[in-house]
């Protein structure tokens, strides 16, 4: 953020000093403002959501916790290498 501050200080000197009005100048420098305030409440809005999706990942879910089946009780129907055959 620092940069885009500097740049938004440096654009219009480099622009009067090579020859451009102090009103063209200004308006430059207000356009760059505005597009690097909306740049930075998009990021603010993706690292919160970012920020949120990570939390939400973090807890089990209420569907998980309830339907959870645990070790070789939850496989009902699955094979295993102990479990006999009908063709043995």
């Amino acid at each position: 953020m620092r940069w885009a501050a500097f740049s938004c200080l440096l654009v219009p000197v480099v622009l009067v000093v090579y020859g451009t009005s102090f009103g063209g100048a200004a308006v430059a420098t207000l356009g760059l403002f505005v597009v690097t305030a909306a740049c930075l409440v998009l990021l603010r809005h993706s690292e919160r959501t970012a920020a949120r999706v990570r939390a939400e990942e973090r807890l089990p879910s209420a569907h998980r916790r309830r339907h959870s089946r645990g070790g070789p009780a939850g496989r009902r129907g699955c094979r295993t290498s102990d479990s006999a055959s009908p063709h043995d």
